[in-house]
C-alpha cells in the first residue's frame, strides 16, 4: 500500500475538516469480507477502510480492461489512503497507474446490519480528480445517516480513454476502460460490501460533474446493469458520449504528440507513466485546448448514447436525481481574471464567445437577457449566460427525456445559495459537495460554517439519504418536493430558505432550447 502525500490545499482542508483526528490516539479496527481481512481505523466512532484494492495494477496491462484482484491470505492494511490516477495536474499525490483503490466509512462492520450504500464518483471531467479531496470525506456522511458510504479512484485521462480499438485488437476495450474500472468496482462492493454493514441490494451511486457524467453513461451500459439501483448526478451529465470517429482524431492528436505511430502501438505499453501525462497537453482537434477523453461509442460496452434520442431503455426503472448549481461557470471564470477585466456593453457578446458551447448569436443574446433583466450588470449576464448555455442544457435533456419515456421516479435540484464566504463566486459549480457531504469547515470552504449552511446541508443530506433507501428525496425537514414531470418541471431550489418551484428557469431554459445542444466532446 503507498501512503498518501496530498497537496497543501488538500492537507489544509482535511486539517481543517477534522481536527480532531490528529490529536487522537488511533484505534484499530477489522473486517473479514470475501475477498480477504482487512485492518481499518475507528475515527469519530465510524469505521474507516481506505485504500482497499478492487483491482490489479493497471501497468501492465495499459489500456485494457481491469482485472480483479489476487486473493490475499494476510490480512491487508487499510488505513491510508493509495494512489490516485496520474494527470497532468500535482492537486493529488502520489499517483500511480496502479490506482484501481476504494475506501469505505462504515459505522459498524456485519453482514447483518443491512444499511444503504453511497458509492461516490469524483469529478474533474474524465482527466482529473481525486477522492482522497477532504470535500469527499465520507465520516460525517456515513455517521449521521447509518450508511456506508464508499468512494472509488480509477483510471483517467488517456489511460481510462483513449481509443486504441480501431488500431490494435489488443486493445479493444480501451476508450472505456475508466468505466470499466468503475463496474468492477461495483462488482467488487456488491460481493462484499455486506461484510462492511452495507446491503448490496441498496446500493446508490452519486457523482459531481465528471463523476455525475460518469453515472450517466454507466446507467446505459449493459455491464453496469444491476450493480446500482439509484443515482444521483451532481452538475453532470452525458446526454451523448464521444463518437468513435471524433475519439480517434483525438487518438491522433496524442499519438502524435507522444511521437508514437499509429501503425505500431508497442512503445505506448513501455513509455514512462510522465510521457504519457505529458502528452495530455496535445492539442483537441475538435474543441481546441488540451486533449478531450471521455467514454467512446466503441459498439462493444457503450452500443448507444446514454440519453440520446431517448434515454437508454435500461435506464429508465433507476430512480435519478439531477442537479445542478445556479452559478456554475463563477467556479471556472475568476471573477477577478483576465476573462472579466475590463468587461462592458461593448465587449460582453465576444467575450462570452468561447464560454458558452452553442452556437447562437451571442449579441443577440446580450440584447435579449437586457431587454428581460434590465437591471443586470454586463458580468451578471455573462456568469448567467454561460452557466444556461454551457453547463445546464444536458441536465434539462435528460430530466426532459426521463419525464417523456415514461421512467422511473425522477427528481431535480437547483443549489441557489449564495456564498457568504466569497459572493462573488455565487452558487458555483461544485459548490453542493460539501453541503452532501456534511465537509463544511475547510480553508477553501465557500459554503461557511454558519447556522444557514449547517441546516442546509442537513437538509441536502437528509434528501440524499432518503433517495438511497427509498428512491424518494422528501423528508420532514425539507418542503414537499414533487417528481419530476412535464411541463410542471418541479425543482427542489436548495438555499436559504429551501423551496420547491415549477420551471425556475423557464425564460433562460426557453431561450436556448432554440438551437440543438451538442455535448462538447462527442
Amino acid at each position: 500500500m503507498i501512503p498518501l502525500t496530498i497537496s497543501r490545499r488538500a492537507v489544509v482542508a482535511g486539517t481543517l475538516a477534522l481536527p480532531a483526528l490528529l490529536h487522537a490516539a488511533p484505534v484499530s479496527a477489522q473486517v473479514s469480507a470475501p475477498a480477504g481481512r482487512y485492518r481499518g481505523l475507528i475515527e469519530g466512532g465510524v469505521q474507516v477502510y481506505r485504500g482497499i484494492r478492487y483491482g490489479e495494477d493497471t501497468r501492465p496491462a495499459r489500456f485494457r480492461a481491469p482485472t480483479a484482484p489476487r486473493p490475499v491470505r494476510t490480512v491487508q492494511d487499510a488505513t491510508a489512503f493509495a494512489a490516485s490516477c496520474p494527470q497532468n495536474s500535482d492537486e493529488y499525490l502520489p499517483a500511480s497507474e496502479d490506482c484501481l483503490f476504494l475506501n469505505i466509512w462504515t459505522p459498524g462492520a456485519g453482514a447483518r446490519a443491512k444499511r444503504p450504500v453511497m458509492v461516490y464518483i469524483h469529478g474533474g471531467a474524465y482527466t482529473t480528480g481525486s477522492v482522497v479531496d477532504p470535500r469527499n470525506d465520507g465520516r460525517n456522511l456515513a455517521a449521521h445517516g447509518d450508511v456506508v458510504v464508499v468512494t472509488v479512484n480509477h483510471r483517467l485521462n488517456a489511460f481510462g480513454y483513449l481509443y486504441l480499438a480501431r488500431l490494435d485488437p489488443r486493445f479493444a476495450d480501451s476508450g472505456n476502460a475508466g468505466q470499466l474500472d468503475l463496474i468492477l468496482a461495483l462488482q467488487w462492493i456488491r460481493a462484499n460490501i455486506g461484510s462492511f454493514g452495507g446491503d448490496p441490494d441498496c446500493v446508490m451511486v452519486f457523482g459531481q460533474s465528471g463523476g455525475g457524467a460518469k453515472i450517466a453513461t454507466m446507467m446505459g451500459m449493459p455491464a453496469a446493469k444491476g450493480l446500482f439501483h439509484k443515482g444521483i448526478t451532481m452538475s453532470g451529465q452525458q446526454v451523448t458520449a464521444s463518437g468513435p470517429v471524433n475519439a480517434s482524431k483525438r487518438t491522433a492528436a496524442y499519438l502524435a504528440k507522444l511521437g508514437v505511430s499509429a501503425s505500431d502501438l508497442s512503445p505506448l505499453l513501455t513509455l514512462p507513466t510522465e510521457k504519457l501525462t505529458e502528452a495530455l497537453a496535445a492539442e483537441d482537434p475538435i474543441l481546441g485546448g488540451g486533449v478531450y477523453f471521455g467514454p467512446v461509442l466503441d459498439m462493444k460496452w457503450l452500443t448507444r448514447h446514454p440519453f440520446w434520442p431517448d434515454p437508454n431503455p435500461q435506464s429508465n426503472a433507476i430512480p435519478m436525481m439531477l442537479g445542478n448549481t445556479r452559478d456554475e461557470t463563477r467556479a471556472f471564470i475568476d471573477p477577478n481574471g483576465v476573462k472579466l477585466q475590463g468587461l462592458n456593453w461593448d465587449n460582453l457578446a465576444a467575450r462570452m464567445v468561447p464560454e458558452l458551447r452553442t452556437d447562437l448569436l451571442p449579441e443577440w443574446i446580450v440584447d435579449q437577457y437586457r431587454g428581460h433583466f434590465p437591471d443586470w450588470s454586463p458580468e451578471r449576464i455573462f456568469y448567467a449566460a454561460t452557466t444556461a448555455g454551457r453547463s445546464w442544457p444536458g441536465q434539462v435533456i435528460e430530466a426532459d427525456a426521463r419525464a417523456a419515456a415514461g421512467a422511473g421516479a425522477t427528481w431535480v435540484y437547483q443549489l441557489d445559495y449564495q456564498s457568504p464566504v466569497k459572493p462573488e463566486r455565487g452558487a458555483p459549480h461544485g459548490a453542493d459537495i460539501r453541503l452532501a457531504f456534511g465537509n463544511l469547515e475547510g480553508a477553501e470552504s465557500l459554503t461557511g460554517t454558519g447556522p444557514d449552511a449547517q441546516r442546509l446541508s442537513r437538509q441536502m443530506m437528509d434528501a440524499f439519504l432518503a433517495f438511497t433507501r427509498t428512491g424518494n428525496p422528501n423528508h420532514a425537514g425539507l418542503p414537499h418536493w414533487p417528481a419530476y414531470t412535464v411541463p410542471e418541471r418541479a425543482t427542489m431550489v436548495f438555499d436559504a430558505p429551501s423551496r420547491a418551484v415549477n420551471d425556475p428557469r423557464q425564460w433562460e431554459r426557453e431561450l436556448f432550447a432554440k438551437v440543438p445542444y451538442i455535448q462538447p466532446g462527442s
